[in-house]
């Protein structure tokens, strides 16, 4: 089962994989291995997944606050890449561990208000208006679907 799993779903693989490891160490197996490291090296990949999700959705979320509230034409098309390689991303991302679409509401909550933040002072460094960003909200479809916002 172990291998199956670690096939269809890594992330979920990694938090099996280290529970075990803990508890065979708590039965006191005798042998000559650093349990609770080896647990803590396989969770830790499981964590850094998650991040990568995470980070990948923060992008996407940011480029699209840009295509939205930007007038600029000049980087629009480079905006739209970055959207279009980052849902890419984050489709291989949740097909190696489909455990980790039940986070994408919560990511996305943590990274629209940070995205505003950033995407405000990008804007204002431009000399753009950015009091819009406020309202901008995307929903999961919007982040990982096809959609694109019009232009601003």
């Amino acid at each position: 089962m172990s291998n199956i799993l670690y096939q269809q779903d890594f992330f979920r693989w990694t938090e099996e994989e280290s529970r075990a490891l803990r508890a065979a160490a708590a039965r006191r197996i005798n042998a000559p291995l650093d349990w609770e490291n080896i647990a803590e090296e396989i969770e830790s990949l499981g964590r850094a997944q998650r991040s990568e999700l995470g980070s990948r959705i923060l992008i996407i979320v940011e480029h699209l606050m840009k295509l939205q509230a930007s007038p600029a034409d000049a980087p629009r098309r480079g905006w739209r890449a970055t959207v279009l390689r980052e849902r890419g991303l984050v489709e291989r991302l949740l097909i190696d561990s489909p455990s980790l679409r039940g986070a994408v509401g919560e990511m996305l909550a943590y990274a629209i208000p940070r995205a505003r933040r950033v995407v405000g002072a990008e804007l204002t460094d431009h000399g753009e208006p950015s009091a819009a960003l406020h309202a901008l909200d995307y929903t999961e479809d919007q982040v990982l679907g096809d959609w694109l916002p019009p232009a601003a």
